[in-house]
């Protein structure tokens, strides 16, 4: 991607500003959504980045400009662009943001009706080449009216959960200073919950850092206040934090410990499969046998995908899939126009510990114990496709499947080594059927030959 416009990236849009996304270029791509789409009504909503307003001032006007009526949610999450689009039935929505890049970033996620992914071979590229050829083919004049979408977007997540069956836990949520805070404040007026608030003020400046949870350096300040409450005797029953845009939660237990998205997904499967056993659920293949394991038990049905929202999206509608898994934590949901939400998991993670009565670090401690995981190791080669048949020929021996880079299986333990769509970085994650000493050996394995 980004064969004319440099902010273009496979799945959207992500630059910097202004030198590579600014209002000329967001109004050049509001255009071309217009002409690509042939929408008449679009939602427009943007982050708590500081450059978000303008960009959506810009992309309104093209759109009216271009004859669509825009409807203005204002600062919002991702996943309500999802929802207000589905939900009021408009023909698409541009979501504003760069999730979890720098501060200096920005960027659009772009849908059209029913939430049906706009990347890559769907439309994607269409726009891009519009955006920058600048031939117009649609002119007139909407309007552009707002729309507070909170009040409807909670009620359409009180339907994932059942807050009478919900025991009034403690639970410590981050927003990082992204736009989660806003919505959680909303929900859990809602709920029974004790929601001790962390970093709810959205603020585009950062000032603790870009909310990335998976990156260490981004939940240390998360994991000190839940370990500081254990110690006191006086525990949270879990943690919750989430990026910039919410799109994607993650979850710690009771002691603070961080729980790798992987079994988040096997948590997440049991929970929908105990209401609707014979259920269909999308995995990715870079870690599987827990997922697999566990619908196994309950039921249902496993199909695997190659990761990415587009692809996950459109196996699940071709699936009818109850609920879609990414260890990276997006969690996508059928009755969510087929989206991902960073909201719905702590609802249905609030429901499955308080209905269980066991705590979230039991519950997927087993999980841990029967398929230990490395988690997500990246390392920089000089040629990605190069390692991965070094790789390949040194493990010919095992079951070698190519859904999604290279995964290769044994007996007793099996990895996924795939390369970034964005630099030249290769990941590895390797798990074992309960040998924590066969993962360190595997893993340092694997790891010196991909550096070497």
């Amino acid at each position: 991607m980004g064969q004319f416009l440099p902010c273009f990236k496979a799945y959207d849009v992500r630059g910097k500003v202004p030198a590579e996304l600014n209002e000329d270029v967001a109004y050049a791509i509001g255009r071309a959504y217009a002409d690509e789409t042939g929408a008449k009504r679009v939602c427009v909503g943007y982050d708590i980045r500081l450059s978000g307003p303008s960009l959506a001032r810009a992309l309104s006007q093209a759109l009216n400009d271009a004859g669509v009526d825009v409807v203005d949610l204002g600062m919002v999450g991702t996943e309500m662009v999802y929802f207000a689009t589905g939900h009021y039935g408009f023909d698409g929505g541009v979501m504003i943001t760069a999730s979890h890049n720098p501060p200096e970033y920005n960027g659009m996620k772009m849908v059209r009706a029913e939430s049906r992914p706009i990347s890559g071979d769907s439309g994607l590229l269409e726009i891009e080449r519009r955006a920058f050829e600048k031939r117009w083919q649609r002119s007139g004049k909407g309007s552009t009216t707002k729309l507070d979408a909170y009040p409807d977007f909670v009620r359409h997540l009180l339907k994932f959960g059942d807050p009478a069956s919900m025991k009034p836990l403690r639970i410590l949520a981050s927003a990082g200073n992204g736009a989660a805070g806003v919505a959680m404040n909303a929900l859990a007026r809602h709920l029974p919950l004790r929601i001790e608030p962390h970093l709810f003020e959205p603020d585009g400046n950062f000032p603790n850092g870009v909310p990335n949870p998976i990156l260490e350096e981004s939940r240390q300040g998360v994991e000190r206040l839940m370990r500081e409450a254990h110690g006191r005797g006086e525990p949270f029953d879990f943690g919750v934090a989430w990026d910039g845009d919410y799109d994607r939660c993650f979850f710690f237990d009771e002691t603070g410990a961080f729980i790798e998205g992987y079994y988040i997904v096997g948590l997440l499967a049991q929970a929908l499969l105990a209401e609707s056993p014979d259920h269909t659920i999308i995995y990715d293949p870079r870690l599987i046998w827990n997922t697999l394991d566990v619908v196994q038990r309950m039921g249902g049905r496993a199909v695997i995908c190659k990761s990415g929202h587009a692809f996950i999206k459109e196996k699940m509608r071709a699936e009818n899939a109850t609920y879609g898994g990414e260890m990276s934590a997006h969690h996508y949901f059928r009755d969510n126009w087929f989206c991902d939400s960073g909201m719905i998991p702590l609802m249905l993670i609030a429901q499955l510990v308080s209905k269980s009565g066991q705590s979230l670090g039991t519950l997927v401690g087993e999980m841990i114990e029967r398929f230990p995981c490395s988690g997500e190791i990246n390392s920089h080669v000089a040629d990605v496709q190069a390692t991965l048949r070094k790789v390949e020929e040194r493990y010919s021996d095992g079951k070698i499947d190519k859904i999604d880079g290279l995964s290769v299986e044994y007996d007793r333990w099996r990895f996924n080594l795939r390369g970034s769509n964005t630099e030249p970085v290769i990941r590895l994650n390797v798990e074992t059927r309960g040998d924590r000493g066969l993962l360190r050996e595997k893993t340092e394995e694997v790891l010196a030959l991909v550096r070497s």
